[in-house]
């Protein structure tokens, strides 16, 4: 067979070219030709990110400092971006969440390589199972340094890939614009989450110091020493080559799944045949683009009993004729029509068998996977749409333009709900065998604070019983972790709503467990200016497990705690502390008028209430 030599080395000499331009556009040769590397601009990355947030309207940035981070916490201050620092990266995270809960935009949080970042795992888990628009800032070693043992470095983006949307390591100056852009609008888009963006140090800092940090001190000698040499002066000038160049930092559009008209109108005609539909609503229906109040009116107008729970608790206000609030199952096996706004037939809705097979079911909500959660085994949806329960609810109610819920329906619902709650108020009346009745102390509480309080719940026994006394008065005035369950969500909550909601009072239910997790940020709310109300039910237990251990297995091990004098950790970080038991109970509502008070003149107070045992149990308080 005869060979063209020609050929062969014409065959050859393509792939050599084609290896050879590869390995310039991965070296940024290309590039470099074209765009000037600014040796003498004193200018960092941290600049470029805080153009970018300024741009998109954030207006705080949650931290706890690290050297990684540094110049874009000194960036976002300089153009007017509040830097509030907290005494853990979670908490950081967690006020992020309430930010952009109750804001509507993304909220950011920022933390150090490493430990920093691994700190904020379980928060940003929970952002994501609450479906929170969070980006998280890392900071990570430099490029050339990531898997050589640097300090703190570790592979930190196969950590956050299961638990972010989108993840991104800046490798350029030039990429830190378009990546943060993307980021912000993937976070808000379809089902919103966190997102991650992780900045080595070296796309930081100016070029004079990190030109100094790539210099090879001795290098090798001869040709070895010469490639060495040039890799590294050719990585520091991609690095930053065309670093300050004008690129538009506005917001990219963000994309929300709406229903089509056809799905609506079928709605329409089953909602108009419908002689006992209910509502269940959930937080997705609080999310932007529908404003809350719309919403509300949109209900009210339709007329139909509704169930609310996660962020839309409050959604109709303290005494809605249509809010309900006890009685759920029964509700729900009573009703021929039931529309989940939002709602996943997860563990809160026994994975759907509290559903009536023969009721007819409208299922709206943005994640496909959530939208049809259990639908194979135990509920069945007559509609599914893929798409925003708020925008959903609005257009339902204009095409029932003159429709009414028939009223002996809700009516039946809310006398259930009357009787139900005078025996929960019956319970709260009864004397406990040592200290103060919980109850008791959640409706005085309830009773004495502002229409326009922010409550954020952490824990488990005692909040789990002031989800079913405590009424939000108002849209956006309830905050729980969701369906992750996560204790410890209590400081960073309460900062992030205090800081969107300055004039408003902000109260946290706490256990006394989960009390332990953020307690130190009392020092943060002294710091930052930021004065909350918490009541701390200590009964010195981990009771919402004891209550279970200790009958199923006989031993109450790892449950029990002390009747610790949390009041003066309080007053240690700056704040007021009140040990409230059965000697000055009389004086309660004086010490939270007096709690109230000092939170308007800036000062943060803890109430320690000793509590006892009761009987009352209600069920989760996230939906």
């Amino acid at each position: 067979m005869d060979v063209d030599i020609s050929t062969i080395l014409g065959c050859s000499l393509c792939i050599i070219l084609g290896g050879l331009t590869f390995a310039a556009y991965k070296l940024g040769l290309w590039y470099q030709l074209f765009h000037k590397t600014e040796t003498k601009s004193p200018r960092h990355g941290g600049e470029s990110v805080a153009e970018v947030l300024r741009a998109h309207g954030v207006k705080f940035v949650f931290t706890l400092v690290g050297g990684h981070i540094s110049p874009i916490l000194v960036a976002c201050e300089k153009v007017g971006i509040r830097i509030v620092d907290t005494r853990h990266e979670a908490t950081a995270v967690f006020a992020a969440d309430a930010v952009a809960r109750l804001s509507g935009t993304v909220g950011v949080a920022a933390v150090t390589a490493g430990p920093g970042l691994t700190n904020t795992v379980t928060a940003v888990k929970n952002a994501q199972m609450a479906e929170s628009p969070l980006l998280l800032i890392g900071g990570a070693a430099g490029t050339m340094l990531q898997g050589r043992g640097a300090l703190q470095d570790i592979d930190q983006m196969s950590l956050f890939k299961p638990l972010c949307k989108f993840c991104a390591s800046v490798r350029t100056i030039r990429e830190i614009v378009p990546v943060v852009r993307k980021a912000l609008a993937i976070a808000q888009s379809g089902t919103p989450g966190p997102v991650f963006v992780e900045f080595p140090i070296d796309t930081l800092y100016p070029y004079h110091l990190v030109a100094r940090e790539f210099g090879v001190k001795n290098p090798p000698k001869g040709l070895t020493g010469k490639i060495v040499t040039w890799y590294l002066q050719n990585h520091l000038s991609n690095l930053f080559a065309g670093a300050w160049e004008p690129r538009d930092t506005l917001p990219l559009p963000v994309e929300i799944p709406q229903a089509t008209d056809d799905q609506v109108q079928r709605c329409i005609e089953l909602v108009s045949r419908a002689k006992k539909p209910v509502i269940l609503l959930g937080s997705q229906a609080t999310l932007p683009p529908t404003p809350v109040d719309d919403i509300r009116k949109a209900l009210e107008t339709l007329g139909i009993p509704c169930f609310l729970g996660g962020m839309s608790r409050g959604m109709l206000g303290k005494d809605s004729p249509i809010h309900i609030r006890q009685n759920r199952r029964d509700a729900l096996k009573e009703a021929d029509l039931v529309v989940l706004a939002g709602t996943v037939c997860d563990f809160r809705l026994s994975y759907g068998r509290v559903l009536n097979r023969r009721s007819r079911i409208i299922a709206v909500n943005r994640d496909k996977s959530q939208l049809l959660k259990n639908s194979d085994m135990f509920w069945k949806p007559t509609v599914a749409i893929q798409g925003d329960a708020g925008s959903f609810l609005q257009r339902l109610s204009k095409g029932l333009k003159g429709y009414k819920c028939p009223e002996d329906w809700p009516q039946s619902l809310k006398k259930g709900d009357i009787t139900k709650e005078k025996a929960n108020r019956a319970k709260a009346d009864e004397k406990t065998e040592h200290h103060l009745n919980p109850l008791s102390v959640l409706h005085r509480v309830d009773e004495l604070m502002a229409e326009d309080s922010i409550i954020v719940a952490d824990g488990g026994d005692f909040v789990g019983s002031a989800a079913y006394i405590m009424r939000p008065r108002g849209p956006l005035r309830w905050l729980d972790p969701g369906a992750f369950g996560t204790l410890g969500v209590g400081g960073g909550f309460a900062l992030g709503a205090k800081l969107c909601r300055p004039d408003s009072e902000v109260w946290i239910i706490y256990g006394d467990g989960s009390l332990g997790y953020s307690v130190a940020e009392y020092d943060t709310f002294t710091r930052h200016k930021t004065p909350v109300i918490s009541v701390v039910g200590n009964d010195a237990c981990w009771s919402q497990i004891s209550r279970e251990q200790v009958p199923i297995l006989g031993s109450n091990v790892g449950c029990g705690l002390a009747f610790t004098d949390y009041h003066t950790v309080a007053i240690g970080f700056g704040g007021t502390g009140y040990l409230i038991g059965r000697e000055n109970e009389a004086e309660l509502d004086d010490i939270i008028r007096e709690a109230q008070r000092q939170s308007k003149e800036g000062k943060s107070t803890l109430l320690n209430v000793l509590i006892g045992k009761t009987n009352f149990r209600e069920g989760s308080i996230s939906v």
